[in-house]
């Protein structure tokens, strides 16, 4: 309801946010016709308004008079629809009857409009699509919650989609937020909804409706942009599970100070990796394959399954690294993990599942 009442009256307010939304809401690209195909397509739909026209007109035929004869077969109507429908209108075959003349006027005037407007489609084709799109945001503002909004869609963001998209995260629940409109083209170039502006601002994130979020993962370029976007997704939802990612240790306290939930050190992450590789290359080159989603082996968290209630986490047929129980994480290694209970959650690793996404991504 609110979508057909956009359409039909908007307040000022409501008119400057679509206008304001259409420039910086980059929706995902849609396949595009051919020129051949939609030329034939609309004289399709121009030849099937001809063909409703003839047959309404030969089936009213007794309301019509044709000066030459009198009388009204199919070639006569659909010769009447012809100049009709093009408003030539020669005059020769008239509508007498009352019927006819009011079909004329409910139905077959109705049908000429139809009919000019398919013939001057092309050049109605830039209004028709910037209120395509005007309907997609607005229905897209509407329909999206409980979303995953992940701000800058460099590197970091990148892995950090293809990530949520191998963990079986559809596409329509992610909104990438850049500053950079290269990006946020290349987003929706992959599927996906991206505002192109300032994360740091607050009118920015209102926009990737991150009052609404579940999740937000930070992935700027740099620590103090982290932090202030951290700050302000925080102030406009307190409830969502934010992770952010810095360069630099020693930001790690003031990004949690700031309401992040989980801090990702690249920088330190990365050199431990180096490090690893050099002192044991086997050690490195397995915690890159668990780091890798789809393939090797992977790292997941998934709820206990019912024939493992009861039984110690070693008797799994997966190998159970951590338990989430009760918000708390207990390592394998925990005296208080005796047993899976119902209600658990367990990390595990796991033989990687390739899926149709990682290879479309690939």
């Amino acid at each position: 309801m609110s979508l057909f009442r956009s359409l039909w009256t908007r307040s000022q307010r409501e008119a400057r946010d679509d206008a304001e939304a259409g420039r910086s809401i980059n929706m995902p690209t849609q396949t595009v016709l051919p020129p051949l195909q939609q030329v034939l397509r609309r004289l399709a739909m121009a030849l099937l308004v001809l063909v409703t026209t003839t047959l309404i007109v030969y089936f009213d035929r007794e309301g019509y008079n044709d000066n030459l004869d009198g009388s009204i077969d199919l070639l006569d109507a659909a010769y009447y629809a012809t100049v009709t429908l093009s408003t030539t209108g020669y005059g020769d075959i008239t509508p007498a009857s009352d019927a006819a003349r009011v079909t004329n006027i409910f139905v077959i005037t109705p049908l000429r409009v139809m009919f000019l407007i398919i013939l001057v489609g092309t050049t109605l084709e830039v209004l028709t699509e910037r209120t395509r799109q005007q309907v997609r945001i607005h229905r897209w503002r509407h329909r999206t919650r409980d979303h995953v909004v992940v701000i800058g869609y460099g590197t970091k963001g990148r892995h950090a989609v293809r990530t949520l998209l191998a963990q079986g995260i559809p596409r329509d629940r992610i909104v990438v937020v850049d500053a950079l409109g290269k990006n946020a083209e290349s987003a929706g170039d992959d599927g996906l909804v991206a505002v192109t502006g300032d994360a740091t601002r607050s009118e920015t994130l209102l926009k990737a409706e991150v009052q609404r979020a579940a999740q937000v993962i930070v992935a700027p370029q740099r620590d103090e942009a982290a932090t202030l976007i951290t700050l302000t997704a925080r102030q406009l939802n307190r409830r969502a599970t934010i992770v952010a990612a810095v360069r630099e240790d020693e930001n790690v306290p003031l990004l949690r100070q700031s309401g992040a939930d989980t801090v990702v050190t690249s920088s330190s992450s990365a050199g431990r990796l180096l490090g690893m590789s050099l002192v044991s290359p086997p050690v490195a080159r397995t915690l890159e394959d668990l780091m890798t989603i789809g393939s090797g082996l992977d790292l997941i968290e998934r709820p206990v399954a019912p024939g493992e209630v009861g039984r110690p986490p070693h008797e799994s047929t997966e190998l159970v690294l951590a338990v989430v129980r009760d918000k708390n994480v207990l390592d394998f290694t925990d005296p208080r993990l005796t047993e899976l209970r119902k209600g658990d959650q367990v990390v595990t690793i796991a033989r990687a599942a390739v899926s149709r996404e990682t290879h479309a991504d690939s």
